[in-house]
């Protein structure tokens, strides 16, 4: 069976890319095709592999100003020419779903996401906090984007959600089925530790909808031990929101991070976010998890048993769940054994067996 593996942009590092680093793992003969790709920006492991970038690479400036080319994406994907492949699996949160199957060939998309901005624009561009003016400007494109957007989708022959949110925003924006597989996480890096610290820990890249800000405030207001760890362009702002308790440490490096876990009191995710790597890092040290009751939290913080929920994306509902938390109410072995749900073993052992599934039934 030939392989080819497609990702929307390979220029930054994040759970995307991840994902993608995963799927490399269980296809590594498979070639990467992907709109731009910055190889200084991400994994030295995906400078080892064959990455096949499109047109779009050249345009000038498009590494630094992607949004400005919107509308090249969905046509740079169309250009990809896949002739002899017999399986394609998309890693989708952008356009790469959109690109052109061949004749016998399978279509697998791994959707992180369907495309906020061209679903969700008014509640993309507030959690961005972009120009007002912008969504004015971007409106009359949606139109176009939904329809290109949906036929693209309906080219797929099947879904792959990462949470049980984004499996109801698949058949709500495209009206089809979908099964769940969560994401991977290196659990094994992560473990419980007998020294404990007196902090709170978020980590995060700090961009508006990340809502740290809430985390910030709150631990500010109740006095308590904050680290945030992270970086990104909203980091002044809520540095200025910080009381003499919270500390901004910047990107922790890899082999720093699993300490850094283990010997929080809890992590603090307060975004709507549609999975969330690091929580699940939290639980596999141990460690119980503060979140808000929305996205893909809730397929792992169950109230009382791996961590609190707080029902409002406020800063009153956070400072409640805070002020409440009790150090004794959670077992670490019952937390670490939640997590161990999602490792890296388990993605792939459930991806292997769909696909062959998948490929099974179509010979029949």
């Amino acid at each position: 069976m030939r392989v080819a593996l497609v990702h929307d942009w390979l220029n930054q590092s994040g759970g995307a890319e991840d994902v993608l680093a995963a799927l490399a793992r269980i296809f590594p003969a498979a070639p990467i095709y992907t709109s731009i790709y910055a190889p200084e920006r991400v994994s030295a492991a995906f400078r080892e592999r064959d990455v096949r970038v499109s047109w779009a690479d050249r345009l000038p400036g498009i590494h630094r100003q992607q949004q400005r080319y919107l509308l090249a994406f969905p046509f740079a994907f169309r250009g990809f020419d896949f002739s002899g492949y017999d399986l394609i699996l998309s890693n989708k949160s952008g356009f790469c779903h959109g690109v052109r199957k061949p004749f016998g060939a399978k279509h697998i998309c791994y959707c992180l996401t369907p495309t906020r901005y061209v679903w969700d624009l008014q509640g993309y561009l507030e959690r961005e906090r972009f120009h007002p003016a912008l969504p004015a400007l971007m409106r009359p494109l949606m139109g176009w984007l939904q329809r290109w957007d949906r036929r693209a989708a309906d080219g797929i022959d099947h879904f792959v959600a990462i949470s049980s949110a984004v499996q109801r925003r698949i058949a709500r924006f495209y009206g089809r089925d979908s099964v769940i597989i969560h994401p991977p996480v290196d659990t094994d890096r992560f473990r419980p530790s007998e020294q404990k610290g007196d902090y709170f820990l978020v980590v995060s890249r700090l961009i508006p909808y990340k809502r740290i800000d809430l985390a910030v405030q709150a631990c500010t207001r109740l006095n308590l031990p904050l680290i945030v760890a992270g970086d990104g362009r909203d980091r002044a702002r809520l540095e200025a929101l910080a009381g003499p308790m919270v500390q901004f440490v910047g990107r922790v490096p890899e082999a720093d991070l699993p300490d850094l876990m283990a010997r929080c009191r809890a992590f603090i995710f307060p975004g709507r976010e549609d999975f969330g790597i690091a929580p699940v890092q939290a639980m596999a040290s141990g460690r119980p998890v503060t979140a808000f009751a929305a996205g893909g939290a809730l397929d792992y913080v169950q109230a009382g048993r791996t961590g609190v929920l707080f029902e409002e994306q406020s800063l009153h509902s956070l400072t409640e769940a805070l002020h409440g938390f009790a150090d004794d109410a959670f077992d670490e072995g019952e937390i670490r054994e939640e997590a161990m749900r999602f490792d890296r073993g388990e993605f792939e052992s459930r991806l292997r067996g769909f696909i062959e599934t998948v490929w099974n039934s179509a010979d029949t």
